[in-house]
């Protein structure tokens, strides 16, 4: 009699009950991984997602979705900080006002906004900027129009003007006027700039009227009346550059006012001849032996950020070897 093979029977149940399992879990598991969301890397959503066109990479505001854009301290780059250390090693004397803590200087490279480096020299070092500081009186005055806390009228546009491209210290005055100290400190103190942070060296601070005496409110942190880090100008050229200044709109309407600066020297002195086709976005400030520039350059091949602070009777002449010497190190590498 033919007896029946029982063992092939098992083993023909065995395959299928764990191809029926893997089946079951395999099914769960999608189930699972479409219910919630998988985190993509940042740097490789910006280059799949979004592309520059021609006109919209040459126009600022850029119109960069703030999910894709890193904050300014998660820029810094090895390779531009050692450039940036071998143009302060050129010079002795630069060597020798950074070791005192009298020279300070900040570099954005910007050619490629998506993957933006950043750079700097006693970058957190806050010192007396002198007229510099007015891009803070700005963006307040800024900030208190697109809240209705201050009246847009032809004065007040004619002000912020005079205030940045001649750095007139009497417009300045009716603008801090308008706004308030207060009201600058709070803005800079605003997390959603975080221009002047009292938990990270200070930043950008205006606690006294220009050109004339009455209150002063000297920064929390060093009783400067008006101060500026390199880092935090940086910080705000790089927002303003990327439309994060109020909204984009507002941004445009401070890049139009810090355009075209209408005070030729220390860094205007060298674009003025190097870069003539740029768009230049600036303010400077000098009193005494202090000297600072700050600006943002805008052309073809050039798109970056430069910040100067100094404390010495050759400022003027250091800026101008700065961005001269800053420049061609970034033209130099342009194609690398």
């Amino acid at each position: 009699m033919h007896q029946p093979n029982f063992s092939s029977g098992r083993n023909q149940f065995s395959r299928l009950t764990v191809t029926a399992l893997f089946s079951l879990v395999l099914f769960s598991l999608l189930a699972w991984t479409t219910g919630r969301s998988i985190p993509t890397n940042k740097a490789h959503k910006a280059s799949t997602a979004f592309e520059f066109t021609d006109e919209t990479l040459n126009n600022l505001p850029l119109e960069v979705p703030d999910s894709l854009l890193c904050p300014l301290d998660e820029l810094a780059d090895a390779e531009l900080q050692n450039q940036l250390n071998r143009i302060l090693k050129s010079d002795p004397k630069w060597v020798a006002l950074a070791n005192a803590k009298k020279l300070s200087i900040g570099l954005v490279d910007m050619r490629d906004p998506l993957k933006a480096r950043f750079a700097g020299i006693n970058k957190k070092e806050m010192v007396y900027a002198a007229s510099l500081p007015k891009i803070a009186v700005l963006l307040t005055s800024i900030q208190a129009i697109e809240n209705g806390e201050l009246e847009e009228t032809s004065e007040v546009t004619r002000d912020m003007r005079l205030m940045i491209a001649k750095s007139n210290n009497a417009a300045t005055t009716r603008m801090i006027d308008r706004v308030g100290m207060n009201k600058i400190a709070e803005v800079m103190q605003d997390p959603r700039y975080h221009l002047y942070d009292r938990t990270d060296k200070g930043g950008l601070w205006v606690g006294k009227a220009y050109g004339r005496g009455g209150a002063r409110k000297g920064d929390p942190l060093k009783n400067i009346s008006h101060a500026a880090t390199a880092e935090q100008v940086c910080r705000y050229y790089y927002m303003l550059a990327n439309g994060q200044l109020v909204s984009p709109e507002r941004s445009r309407q401070m890049l139009d006012i810090m355009g075209d600066p209408e005070l030729h020297h220390k860094f205007v002195n060298v674009l003025d001849r190097i870069a003539p086709d740029a768009k230049v976005f600036r303010k400077s400030g000098s009193w005494k032996n202090w000297h600072a520039d700050s600006v943002l350059v805008w052309g073809k091949n050039r798109k970056y950020i430069l910040v100067g602070l100094a404390e010495t009777p050759e400022g003027e002449q250091l800026m101008r070897d700065l961005i001269k010497r800053v420049d061609r190190v970034l033209m130099a590498s342009r194609n690398a």
